[in-house]
């Protein structure tokens, strides 16, 4: 039996950002990852979730990073979970938990995942540079906590060890990645994973 693709498309315009994403879920190894926000270090970040997600993704911001970077961050993350919610949809048949351990050569993160319906994120990077190229280290976690809030995830993120930042940050994100990409594997039922029946 053949599935439906789960896809997405989110366009979210406000007075600071200017955004347009769409999302495969299911790429079935024809990735095809498209990402401007403006902000490198943001971009190879989405483009670490994504590649490893197995998404083929194409996101494009236009924002005021005249002022600084926390709009365009905040906004694509927020923009980013409402696509990732919408190509779900209804979680039915699928894991709906899933976990990773990452390394990037010194650094390991940890990654829990539960398609939930209740927002929630526990973000512990440790940080120590005020900037990783022009984003601001404080804004990686917050990037973390809008993608599940507007996703309506669970998310426990952990970076376990490591002293280089970027190899901190990017380990960190691809664990998310790997835990969502199981927890939004397809278990071949119509089931919803839950006792009370809906999620």
């Amino acid at each position: 039996m053949a599935t439906a693709q789960r896809t997405a498309t989110v366009s979210r315009k406000t007075n600071e950002t200017d955004i347009h994403i769409v999302l495969t879920m299911d790429s079935a190894g024809a990735q095809s990852i498209e990402i401007d926000s403006g902000i490198g270090f943001l971009d190879h970040m989405y483009h670490a979730l994504a590649k490893h997600s197995g998404w083929s993704l194409s996101l494009k911001c236009k924002g005021d990073i005249h002022i600084d970077d926390h709009h365009t961050a905040e906004d694509t993350a927020i923009a980013l979970g409402m696509a990732f919610k919408q190509a779900v949809g209804e979680p039915r048949g699928i894991k709906r938990f899933g976990s990773a351990f990452c390394p990037l050569d010194e650094a390991l993160s940890r990654a829990v995942v539960d398609i939930s319906g209740r927002p929630f994120a526990d973000i512990n990077l440790g940080l120590k540079r005020e900037m990783l190229g022009s984003l601001s280290c404080e804004m990686i976690p917050h990037v973390f906590q809008s993608f599940a809030q507007a996703g309506g995830i669970t998310l426990h993120v952990d970076v376990l060890k490591g002293f280089n930042d970027h190899h901190r940050a990017e380990s960190a994100f691809k664990a998310m990645a790997v835990a969502l990409k199981t927890a939004v594997e397809r278990t071949g039922t119509n089931d919803v994973p839950s006792t009370k029946g809906v999620l």
